[in-house]
């Protein structure tokens, strides 16, 4: 295959590592610097420029998009994704992982388990907010940050208002999340490509420090996951729209807490511990993968008229409780399922002898209009009240002049 790998940072040790790992493997490959492209939106197909010219035909693109660039970043990996070239890591997953608030809101709507996290803008509710996860101490994070880079520890509330004043006088927005302190300056980095954990490996702060970022001093050892902790990390990753990524977890007293998604992961920590080919797996993943691109399904799905994408679900009371797919009524409405979502599981194309349970959640792709049919009617809002007629006054009556 011919892969292009989006980095600003030719000699890095991952770009490095994923660079001799394909063409270890007889792979045609490119280091492109992410900022030199541009998109081109004046022809009829989507298309992109890279130094001044067009770009040749790539079969995948590996994403290593810095915090600094995301913006820009984005757009590239998007245009390639427009242009049907595949790439492991979507625009959106990457965007999503970024941006800490909107990770945590994602990651939390499916159940997976985090440190309790609580988001104010203003300074009277800081206060609450910080006994909303259990008091101080209290870990304060900015929403973008890279390596540890904007994680604070305050010891005490009025130091954690005191931080969070600043840094909102600054014009950042930041997290208020509870300190584990079971995981004494502990977490664990598991490399997850695919629907596989391919290497993990715990991280240990030095010192008195609470962070335990290799480019914060801190050692690691590789770590063999149980199936819990595997499960969560695989699924973390593929709620984000990720198919490679570093997901990080507390070792809390009930089980992993996910900090954080990675898109862009250092290898050189993971392979330094685990002596794992790691980049290879990448490698190996994408040529796999490399005829399967990406694609956004409600974008495909909706271009016909009358035609969408909707969420169902069924509640306790509906008739369709017990019955199978095939006898539920959607078959004949034109309406197909897509996945169905039973608590944290998911079952992609269901057989229609399935047989639905309350609270089941269907994606499907049907007509709009049958699909909102079976939407319950939610409660009339309250009809705004006319105002009382009263009496105009000269003054408020409106002056004619004749002609």
């Amino acid at each position: 295959m011919k892969l292009a790998i989006l980095s600003r940072a030719p000699r890095a040790y991952s770009t490095q590592r994923l660079r001799t790992a394909a063409l270890e493997r007889g792979h045609d490959v490119k280091v492109l610097n992410t900022l030199r492209f541009g998109i081109d939106l004046s022809t009829e197909e989507p298309d992109l420029q890279f130094r001044g010219r067009q770009l040749s035909t790539y079969d995948a693109v590996l994403p290593r998009i810095g915090a600094s660039i995301t913006y820009f970043g984005t757009a590239v990996v998007r245009q390639f994704e427009q242009m049907d070239v595949y790439t492991p890591n979507t625009a959106n997953g990457i965007a999503n992982s970024r941006d800490k608030l909107r990770a945590t809101q994602i990651l939390s709507r499916h159940n997976i388990g985090m440190p309790a996290t609580f988001f104010v803008r203003n300074r009277a509710d800081v206060r609450g907010a910080i006994e909303q996860v259990g008091g101080a101490p209290v870990v304060i994070k900015l929403l973008e940050g890279t390596q540890g880079i904007g994680v604070i520890l305050a010891p005490e509330v009025n130091v954690a208002e005191a931080i969070i004043e600043t840094l909102q006088s600054t014009s950042q927005n930041v997290l208020i999340q509870s300190f584990v302190k079971e995981s004494k300056g502990r977490d664990i980095r598991a490399l997850v490509v695919g629907d596989r954990v391919v290497a993990a490996m715990r991280r240990s702060a030095q010192g008195d420090e609470f962070r335990s970022n290799v480019h914060r001093g801190g050692s690691v050892e590789a770590v063999e996951l149980t199936p819990e902790y595997e499960q969560v990390a695989v699924r973390s990753a593929q709620i984000m729209g990720l198919r490679v990524a570093g997901v990080d977890m507390l070792e809390g007293k009930d089980g992993p807490l996910v900090m954080e998604v990675n898109s862009s992961p250092g290898l050189q920590g993971i392979e330094t511990a685990t002596r794992l080919d790691v980049a290879g797996a990448i490698i190996d993943y994408i040529a796999d993968q490399v005829d399967f691109p990406e694609i956004d399904v409600r974008q495909r799905l909706a271009v016909s008229t009358g035609y969408g994408v909707a969420e169902l679900q069924v509640h306790a009371g509906s008739d369709m409780v017990g019955k199978s797919l095939r006898d539920s009524g959607l078959p004949e409405r034109d309406i197909t399922v897509l996945t169905l979502h039973r608590g944290t599981a998911v079952t992609p194309s269901p057989r229609p002898g399935k047989i639905l349970e309350a609270e089941d959640r269907l994606l499907c792709f049907g007509k709009v209009d049958e699909m909102r049919s079976m939407i319950p009617e939610r409660r009339k809002k309250r009809r705004v009240k006319k105002l009382a007629r009263r009496a105009i006054t000269a003054a408020e009556s409106p002056q004619i002049s004749g002609g």
